[in-house]
């Protein structure tokens, strides 16, 4: 089938901190910039896989949002949808790493470009060939960025397409309530579901034991098709419904890889996911190519560059499978 995806959010420049555990209120270091925003390396993650998709977001007239489009647009995303703003600079997030894969953040997104991305902004003519969107949770960071979510919603849904939701949570962004507010409405309407192994907490009824297959259950109910739990190196868990409205389960171990930043692996996760079960692959397949985007994507330093083709993704597995 012919497969069309709707991205829309933060597209910001990031800055990697140089040493583990550094401060943000000391001098330091950092590196960068990197082309960056959760939803923009989805968009980046599906075009390198050779899927179409239209990205919306917005940029302030600078340095920084040329170098973004640029990016977006030389990886094959089409970037029609993004605007540019003379009066905001362009979004940007700093980065200090206190462990591995713990991170903390400093974002300027709702009072960047970005955070001025609005209904307005929804181009419906380079939505009618969409078969997907896809919303991250880190970009309903406020009421106009909900409104452009909920009528780019509404057009996909209108023509019979399907929704993803990836909840992406930041801490540094839960005081947001606008964010918080809408994912009931977000989740009601999705079909697939993409929250990590440390996000699972969060979706627990209150009365229910605080385990994945719980999470899952309680959300397919809701009538979301498709859950998975990305578990990093230990690999992903499918849930779903099988034709007696049992629930079904099926993991795919992860690949081990030096973690040089992890930043973006999620995201890569989730558009190779996706996007592959849209195209037809069984979801074992799906989970294992994921696993391996993932993987690629934490061996790279910056949020964007670790962004993968179906090329490299089976030359990892294929190596893969000779060592074991």
């Amino acid at each position: 089938m012919s497969v069309k995806i709707c991205i829309i959010g933060e597209l910001l420049v990031e800055f990697l901190a140089k040493q583990p555990h550094q401060r943000f209120d000391k001098p330091g270091e950092f590196i960068g910039p990197f082309p960056s925003g959760a939803p923009a390396i989805f968009a980046d993650q599906i075009a390198k896989l050779g899927f179409s998709g239209v990205f919306f977001s917005c940029v302030g007239k600078d340095p920084f949002g040329s170098m973004c489009i640029k990016r977006l647009k030389q990886d094959g995303v089409n970037v029609d949808g993004i605007s540019i703003h003379t009066k905001m600079n362009t979004g940007s997030a700093f980065v200090s790493y206190q462990s591995q894969y713990l991170r903390d953040f400093i974002f300027n997104i709702p009072n960047s470009a970005c955070g001025l991305l609005s209904f307005d902004h929804i181009n419906e003519k380079l939505l009618k060939d969409c078969t997907h969107l896809h919303v991250m949770g880190s970009s309903l960071y406020s009421f106009r960025v909900i409104d452009a979510m909920r009528k780019a919603i509404d057009i996909i849904k209108s023509n019979n397409g399907t929704i993803s939701f990836d909840p992406n949570i930041r801490k540094e962004m839960l005081n947001i309530p606008e964010m918080i507010q809408s994912f009931d409405y977000i989740i009601e309407l999705s079909d697939f579901f993409l929250p990590s192994e440390s996000e699972v907490g969060y979706f627990i009824e209150d009365n229910d034991e605080c385990t994945a297959s719980n999470m899952a259950l309680s959300i397919l109910r809701r009538g979301v098709k498709h859950v998975v739990v990305k578990s990093g190196e230990k690999g992903a868990t499918y849930y779903g419904f099988d034709d007696k409205k049992q629930l079904k389960s099926c993991h795919v171990d992860g690949f081990k890889s030096e973690v040089v930043d992890p930043t973006g692996a999620g995201d890569c996760f989730g558009a190779t996911f996706v996007s592959l079960m849209l195209a037809g692959y069984r979801v074992d397949k799906a989970l294992l190519y994921a696993n391996a985007s993932g993987s690629i994507a934490v061996s790279k330093l910056g949020p964007m560059e670790g962004t993968s083709t179906l090329q490299e993704i089976e030359r990892l597995i294929k190596k893969h499978s000779k060592v074991s």
